[in-house]
């Protein structure tokens, strides 16, 4: 699996454009806005853009996607239907963040834990992992060894809990129960940051190094 990391939004979230090399399948993770610096991307690699994948429902991951979808006529995958009500709440989302007004949508199809998404001849496996939002869930290539994990986890820190329906606790399980069994040599990508690996987080985050929580 190869990608491209495009930084979109005012809060410089880790959009990705990722593509099976072979058949130059490609999918947008988390198109959060500035959907014509994607459309660039898409152009400068010749690449066919076939779905847009999303981590959860906040605006700065989900803001671009009706606008992607419409613009390039392809479906949008995700998150889990946990986080239904934040979709439906874009409009006040854009509001509260100082985002252009953003319309709701409905995703064509809302992924669970163990589903597998095809690109190309890549494949992705989807992880359920509550706790930033009820909904949130990780894309992991076993092939790549590489994750996508949005707002879950970041280098040296996690994600925030001080949301409608978020969770420390369902977020501390996602994080040692669903991402660390993966791999210690699993890198991943943030949904701001840089990039890192779950080993290194296991040794050095602050919040989730193994020796804090035994």
């Amino acid at each position: 699996m190869k990608y491209q990391i495009i930084p979109v939004t005012p809060f410089q979230q880790n959009c990705s454009l990722i593509w099976c090399e072979k058949t130059k399948r490609a999918a947008v993770v988390d198109p959060g806005g500035n959907i014509d610096r994607i459309q660039n991307e898409v152009v400068k690699l010749g690449l066919v853009l076939e779905k847009i994948l999303l981590t959860h429902g906040h605006i700065d991951h989900v803001g671009g996607a009706k606008a992607l979808a419409k613009a390039a006529n392809i479906p949008i995958v995700g998150p889990h239907i946990a986080d239904k009500f934040w979709i439906e709440n874009l409009p006040k989302q854009s509001q509260n963040f100082g985002f252009p007004h953003c319309d709701a949508f409905e995703p064509e199809q809302y992924l669970q834990d163990g589903d597998i998404v095809n690109l190309g001849e890549q494949r992705l496996s989807v992880l359920h992992c509550p706790g930033h939002t009820p909904g949130h869930i990780a894309f992991f290539s076993a092939q790549s060894q590489l994750a996508w994990v949005g707002d879950i986890l970041f280098r040296s820190s996690i994600g925030r809990t001080d949301f409608p329906q978020s969770n420390h606790q369902d977020l501390i399980n996602s994080i040692t129960e669903k991402l660390w069994p993966l791999g210690a040599e699993v890198a991943f990508i943030p949904g701001h940051g840089p990039m890192s690996t779950f080993g290194e987080e296991r040794e050095h985050n602050p919040f989730v190094a193994d020796q804090l929580l035994r």
